[in-house]
């Protein structure tokens, strides 16, 4: 690693990554890394805060890291490794449970009770407390920056709070790190409800597009998403959030401006608008999964192993130091 910013972010092996995924997360990684000392993490911790079915989380593991890599993620440029090979992020993150971490900011966090309903107190623990081990992986990096999607802003703000508590007790032992959301683009919404978020784990997965979605499966998906009232084509997300998220899309993918598509549509229909957006979802799908299946499991294995070898070095001097402060050396 260079003297450069450090950027660490990370995406859970469960579900199935979307366009969402890509746009909001990945394609601001991939930028990223021309201009900073990136770590980027297959959080698999995260995952088992709920259920998961072992055969499967292995294979997804394995998914995760072939979607990082055929987006254009560079293990020559960053690093790309599986969070549970470093046993000192769970350790780290026990330890700000113990220090700097109190019940009233994990009651504040608002995707617990998203995720968890009505139903909290049957819940996993790990569910509640997952934040801390977020903060946890954050930290153990000296992070200047974390690419998030807006409903992980909070999370951010929770590893600060937990950096300035520690740091204030213990002295300067942790950098206090910097959340960073994509304006455009940040927040792709459901195809067939545009008042929620894009989700890898929707029930209805034609709310979704997934990046190895079958090419055919796509087109019927972009047909039937919602547009709204009306036949204008134009970008109103408050009023008009269907064919704002469309234009969206397509702004990202087709590497347009929102503006220009606006007026390149004026007087035409949706059909012709989606046929359109169609053929660019399409075209980039076709070379991501060109990218995504000339990659092999072999090749995955060795990139997490030696990401693994190089954070672990870094995270051991972190947590040592962590240690000796809180006297358990």
């Amino acid at each position: 690693m260079t003297t450069q910013k450090i950027i660490f972010s990370g995406i859970q092996p469960s579900g199935n990554l979307n366009i969402g995924n890509y746009i909001g997360a990945i394609s601001q990684w991939v930028k990223m890394q021309q201009d900073y000392d990136c770590i980027f993490s297959i959080v698999d911790y995260h995952a088992i805060t709920v259920k998961q079915n072992p055969e499967e989380l292995r294979k997804r593991i394995i998914e995760v890291t072939k979607i990082y890599l055929a987006s254009g993620i560079d293990p020559k440029k960053s690093i790309i490794f599986q969070q549970s090979a470093v046993p000192a992020h769970t350790e780290l993150a026990w330890i700000l449970n113990c220090y700097g971490t109190y019940i009233s900011d994990l009651n504040k966090m608002t995707q617990f009770k998203d995720k968890a309903g009505r139903n909290q107190e049957a819940v996993s623990v790990g569910l509640y407390d997952y934040p801390v081990l977020m903060a946890a992986d954050i930290l153990m990096y000296n992070t200047d920056i974390v690419p998030v999607g807006e409903d992980q802003k909070q999370h951010v703000e929770l590893a600060r709070d937990i950096a300035k508590r520690f740091n204030g007790q213990f002295g300067d032992t942790f950098k206090i790190p910097q959340a960073a959301v994509r304006k455009e683009g940040a927040r792709i919404m459901a195809l067939l409800d545009p008042t929620k978020k894009m989700s890898k784990s929707d029930e209805n997965q034609n709310n979704c597009i997934t990046l190895l979605d079958d090419i055919e499966v796509v087109k019927k998906k972009i047909a039937r998403a919602v547009t709204d009232s009306g036949s204008d084509i134009d970008y109103d997300p408050i009023n008009r959030p269907g064919i704002s998220n469309l234009l969206t899309i397509y702004a990202q993918l087709g590497i347009r401006e929102i503006p220009r598509l606006v007026k390149d549509y004026k007087g035409k229909g949706y059909g012709d608008f989606k046929k359109d957006l169609a053929d660019v979802v399409v075209k980039f799908l076709e070379n991501f999964q060109k990218k995504y299946n000339s990659i092999s499991d072999k090749e995955v294995i060795k990139i997490l192993e030696d990401g693994r070898k190089r954070v672990e070095k870094m995270a051991n001097i972190k947590i040592e130091k962590v240690r000796q402060v809180i006297g358990v050396r």
